[in-house]
């Protein structure tokens, strides 16, 4: 019986938040995997704030997606055609496989995961590229110590969900700043972050002040913006910040706005780092295994956002990324496990 793959490809580069019109559905045969090759079903997809950036022409620290292409995605998914001495049929990986119900590889880039050892979203979040990005940013950039304060933007998402228990496992204390009620009571009851700060409501920079008295020693920062300059205007000396997103300037038609008190980094003795995970890529087993080491102790929790729908689904679940819709990791169900 032949399959069809249904796919989203990128029709245009957006200006400002992405449109239906930025998407084209396309399908076509699935081919069988040659000499080499594997053929994956993709039952999950990663949905992530950096797809945002993906999708605009220019320099990056990864190639854009360009128009016409299958558009790009984390995903994790099951062999189900095998010609890779590496790969069997039934075998889970994860891997690039793109929005698409059928991906045609070579093994190259591919992971295998266990289902038994943790459900196949967790290899999308707290197992996967979400848990790397938070372990290695914050470890290697941030590099904390006990008893000092640790802020994190984003607290209620993917990333800074993980951080902010990463930093509380190293003895440290931990504020996170998140956006409405529900999202702030998750980040202090279901991560144990010792404060949380609603930005939607309250004045950032007067709860820093109350939070943080001495200073904020580790900065991970995942929106930018406002909240960015707030911070820097209560750093600690030898503050250590850590640039992993700026979502908040994403889908904004002008320029990304940039921290006007940067200044501050000279007066405090401080750094700003960019973090991208990918450079990470010969320590990945390093971090996973210390946080599967965590999560499997009961001192690290994962949380997943999943979503059904398939494939057609994703231009709007998406966009629940940049509504800030979603707790946890944001994931699409593409396929039955």
């Amino acid at each position: 019986m032949s399959r069809i793959n249904h796919q989203v490809r990128l029709a245009a580069r957006p200006v400002g938040q992405v449109r239906p019109t930025d998407w084209e559905h396309t399908e076509e045969p699935v081919a069988e995997p040659g000499d080499g090759e594997l053929l994956v079903q993709v039952l999950y997809l990663s949905i992530d704030p950096a797809m945002r950036g993906w999708m605009n022409a220019g320099k990056s620290y990864i190639p854009p997606v360009e128009v016409g292409e299958v558009m790009r995605a984390g995903a994790v998914g099951r062999v189900i055609a095998s010609r890779h001495p590496g790969f069997a049929v039934g075998d889970h990986v994860s891997g690039s496989l793109g929005v698409q119900e059928y991906c045609l590889s070579d093994g190259r880039g591919l992971t295998k995961v266990d289902p038994a050892v943790a459900s196949l979203p967790t290899y999308l979040g707290t197992l996967g590229m979400t848990g790397l990005t938070a372990y290695f940013g914050l470890i290697d950039i941030g590099r904390p110590e006990p008893g000092q304060t640790v802020v994190v933007s984003g607290a209620a998402g993917a990333v800074g969900s993980v951080v902010g228990q990463i930093a509380k496992i190293m003895g440290c204390r931990v504020i996170g700043i998140a956006g409405g009620e529900r999202k702030c009571r998750l980040v202090v009851e279901e991560f144990g972050f010792d404060a949380a700060i609603d930005y939607q409501t309250e004045d950032v920079r007067k709860a820093l002040r109350e939070h943080a008295p001495d200073g904020v020693d580790v900065y991970f920062d995942n929106v930018g913006g406002d909240v960015l300059e707030a911070v820097l205007d209560r750093l600690a000396r030898g503050a250590r910040i850590v640039i992993c997103g700026a979502v908040s300037q994403y889908n904004s038609a002008d320029p990304v706005k940039g921290p006007r008190n940067y200044m501050s980094l000279l007066v405090n003795r401080a750094s700003m780092t960019g973090m991208v995970v990918f450079d990470y890529a010969d320590r990945y087993s390093e971090g996973i295994t210390q946080l599967a080491e965590w999560r499997a102790a009961g001192r690290l929790r994962s949380l997943e956002d999943v979503v059904s729908g398939g494939v057609a689904a994703f231009p709007e679940t998406l966009l629940r990324l940049f509504r800030g819709e979603n707790l946890g990791k944001l994931v699409l169900k593409v396929a039955d496990e």
